[in-house]
């Protein structure tokens, strides 16, 4: 019996995945539990495994494609077998009728115009493009009459004609507006292609533009309408470390004989964040332009550099964990936020967010808050400084904090004394830990 394939919701938030690579193709055996396809939410990337066994019969996306959740993208079942009921109306109403008048279509029409191929033709004789490739294809005039299609249903799309102009295979704006017309490349354009390719491969390209991925789109919009609609100032202190750090020796010590995780300065500093959130509501709040929304649980967000650009994990509930479940938790989303396979529902909710530079030697930045939380907490590095007591030069190790705070949600006041407090709280770790 044919199985249908959908676009699985990952998370309640996801409206839509954009398919990154088909890893079967149509008429391709496939085994219960092989990857169908790979694609991505705008923060996550996933594989769909294939849940029964059987042959690929068809598939209704291409990759690239933007596909909304519980959409069909593929039917699995036997050779022969009747999917019809299966296929999706649109495209089984369009099929027909498409068939029939493509090349009309073709003609009349030359923003969709497809082109006759010697090589790769379908049935009608009619070379299949996307719409992606032939734009690209417009824009490079590249040879469309060397490409190998690599498209669901032997459809050229916008890798093959990459491949195309990597190997230095083009015409000119004359020979490819001739093709468009007649179909037929020009010989010297066939032969000559490799030759012309190996003399244009010696110089070294001035600059190499890549498209930005999903994640860095969103990352440059969150960012940009962050600061063009925030008043945002950032506060910096540092607290006396010595306690901190003679509590984390001590905890690698005793860690494994009192059967605890492996509680990092990072870990302690979240700790120390949600405890101390918990007397200044102003700062784990979110400003939604005409209100406040102040929250009574610490969402805790933690900013995770990954392969594929910042994300930002949520820790819920953080102020009621131990440090050592807190612990737990945090390292809990952050690898699967590096392992690109988080729950989009991770990815926000967050009242709070913590990033961490101090690994880097940073002794001090302006974090960018992430809307529409009113603070964000940037974690610098531990440096030697000196001090008087008693009259008396003292060095001690000294960590920056980075406070930025949305000034429309709260005054420098009320952030300078949670900035204050949080100091206090982390000078004197083993008090915290104890209230």
């Amino acid at each position: 019996m044919a199985t249908l394939v959908i676009m699985p919701r990952q998370g309640q938030s996801v409206e839509s995945c954009v398919i990154t690579e088909w890893k079967k193709k149509k008429g391709d055996a496939v085994a219960e539990g092989d990857v169908l396809f790979s694609y991505e939410t705008d923060k996550s990337s996933f594989d769909e495994p294939a849940t029964v066994s059987g042959t690929l019969l068809e598939v209704f996306a291409e990759d690239g494609d933007d596909v909304p959740c519980l959409e069909a993208v593929c039917i699995i079942g036997n050779p022969g077998e009747d999917i019809s009921a299966l296929i999706p109306k649109k495209e089984e109403e369009a099929a027909p009728a498409a068939e029939e008048k493509a090349v009309e279509e073709v003609k009349e029409e030359k923003k969709e115009e497809v082109v006759v191929a010697t090589e790769s033709a379908d049935k009608d004789g009619m070379m299949k493009i996307s719409p992606r490739a032939k734009n690209l294809a417009n824009k490079t005039y590249a040879d469309l009459s060397q490409a190998t299609p690599t498209g669901p249903n032997g459809r050229i799309i916008e890798r093959d004609v990459n491949r195309l102009l990597d190997n230095g295979q083009r015409l000119t704006p004359e020979q490819y507006e001739n093709f468009l017309k007649t179909g037929v490349a020009p010989a010297a354009a066939v032969t000559e292609a490799p030759a012309a390719a190996a003399a244009v491969a010696a110089p070294v390209a001035e600059y190499e533009d890549v498209k930005l991925s999903n994640v860095r789109k969103v990352i440059a919009k969150s960012m940009h309408e962050s600061l063009s609609s925030m008043a945002q100032l950032t506060l910096n202190a540092s607290f006396d470390a010595t306690q901190m750090m003679a509590y984390r020796a001590s905890l690698k010590k005793n860690a494994e004989a009192m059967g605890l995780g492996n509680i990092t300065f990072n870990d302690m500093v979240l700790f120390a964040v949600a405890k101390t959130l918990k007397n200044h509501k102003d700062c784990n709040a979110h400003f939604l332009g005409d209100k406040m929304r102040f929250f009574n649980n610490v969402n805790l967000g933690i900013a995770v550099d990954t392969e594929r650009g910042l994300l930002v994990p949520t820790v819920f509930n953080a102020d009621k964990m131990s440090l050592n479940e807190l612990s737990a938790n945090a390292k809990t989303v952050i690898k699967a936020a590096q392992g690109g396979s988080i729950s989009p529902d991770l990815l926000s909710g967050g009242t709070f967010t913590v990033t961490n530079l101090g690994a880097m030697g940073v002794e001090s930045f302006t974090p960018v808050i992430n809307p529409p939380q009113t603070c964000i907490l940037g974690v610098c590095n531990i440096t030697r400084r000196v001090k008087q007591v008693n009259g008396q030069d003292v060095f001690y190790d000294a960590m920056g904090l980075s406070l930025t705070f949305d000034h429309r949600a709260l005054d420098g006041a009320p952030a300078a004394r949670f900035l204050k407090e949080l100091c206090t709280n982390l000078e004197n770790f083993n008090l915290l830990m104890a209230k």
